[in-house]
C-alpha cells in the first residue's frame, strides 16, 4: 500500500516539477528530491499520525506542523500581492507560477526571511519526522533538509540573475530560512 502510494504520489511531484529536472542547475531540480524525501518520510510516519496523541514527540510534530503553515500562507500571499507575477519570466520556464515575480518582494514575511516557501517545508518535514522517530527517520529528514538548503541557494543565484544588486543587497538585511538565526 505504502509503495504505491509512494509511486502514485512520486509521479504527481514528477509532473509538477518535471520542466525542473531537466535542468539540474534550476533550484526546482533539488526541491524535487526534497520532496521526495518528505513524501518518504511521510509515508514512513503516516501511521504513527495519531500514535499517543500527547507524547512529548508527538506536541513538538504538531506544533512544527502548524507553525509551517503561517510562513506558507504569508509568503504565497506576499508574492501574489506584491511579486507582480508574470505568465513568463526571461526564460525561466522551469518556474512555478507563482514563483514568476516580476517585483522583488522585500515586506511581509520576506523582510525576515528570503525564503519562507522553503521555510514551511523545513518546518514540515520536521514535523513529520517527530510523528515517529527512528533512524531512517533521521535519514530522510536531513537529507530533505539539505536539499532544501542547496533548492535555496540555488533560488538565490536565479534571484540574483534576474534582480541583480538588488537581490544582493536584500540578502545583506534578511536571513535565509529562520528569522533571526539562519
Amino acid at each position: 500500500m505504502k509503495t504505491t502510494a509512494f509511486i502514485i504520489l512520486s509521479a504527481i511531484l514528477l509532473f509538477i516539477s518535471h520542466k525542473s529536472l531537466r535542468s539540474p542547475r534550476s533550484h526546482g531540480f533539488y526541491r524535487f528530491f526534497a520532496w521526495e524525501c518528505m513524501l518518504g518520510l511521510f509515508l514512513l510516519n503516516v501511521t504513527f499520525w495519531f500514535y499517543k496523541p500527547l507524547a512529548w514527540n508527538q506536541l513538538i510534530a504538531w506544533a512544527l506542523l502548524l507553525v509551517s503553515l503561517v510562513p506558507l500562507g504569508l509568503g504565497i500571499y506576499e508574492l501574489r500581492t506584491k511579486g507582480k507575477p508574470a505568465g513568463i519570466r526571461n526564460g525561466d520556464n522551469s518556474l512555478l507560477g507563482f514563483e514568476k515575480t516580476t517585483q522583488l518582494v522585500v515586506s511581509g514575511v520576506y523582510r525576515y526571511i528570503r525564503h519562507p516557501l522553503y521555510c514551511s517545508l523545513l518546518f514540515l518535514t520536521w514535523g513529520i519526522f517527530f510523528k515517529q522517530i527512528s533512524a531512517m527517520g533521521v535519514l530522510l529528514a536531513v537529507l530533505a533538509t539539505t536539499l532544501l538548503i542547496l533548492t535555496a541557494k540555488t533560488d538565490e543565484a536565479e534571484c540574483i540573475h534576474f534582480f541583480g544588486t538588488q537581490y544582493q543587497e536584500y540578502m545583506k538585511t534578511t536571513k535565509m530560512l529562520i528569522p533571526f538565526l539562519f
